[in-house]
């Protein structure tokens, strides 16, 4: 009355979902790898550069990422520093465009000093 083909392909219905799970299994590994192997530590690398960022103050030797060197003289707000090139040569850069701070230079100056 039933053909073996029949038979064996009704068997093979009800276990469908616990097949599919072992089939995308590989793909959460893959992407849980990847989570753990790129995008942590570049998550990690750009709060270190926003925090590096955030501390440039008046002295520090910078590295611009055209590969410009030179001196903060000044921190004009969050987003601008006006730094010197050469003796008398000051120019106003883009925070976001420091790639390093190479020398810390002077201290905070207390107010009660």
């Amino acid at each position: 009355m039933f053909t073996p083909a029949f038979a064996q392909s009704a068997g093979a219905a009800s276990g469908g979902a616990g097949d599919m799970l072992i089939q995308f299994a590989p793909f959460a590994v893959i992407i849980l790898i990847m989570y753990f192997l790129i995008m942590r530590p570049q998550q990690k690398r750009a709060r270190e550069h926003a925090d590096l960022l955030k501390n440039v103050r008046r002295g520090d030797t910078i590295v611009m990422t055209g590969g410009l060197i030179g001196k903060v003289s000044r921190v004009i707000d969050d987003s601008e520093v006006e730094m010197e090139i050469a003796p008398n040569v000051k120019v106003r850069v883009a925070k976001a465009m420091i790639s390093d701070v190479r020398a810390k230079g002077e201290p905070v100056k207390d107010a009660a000093g």
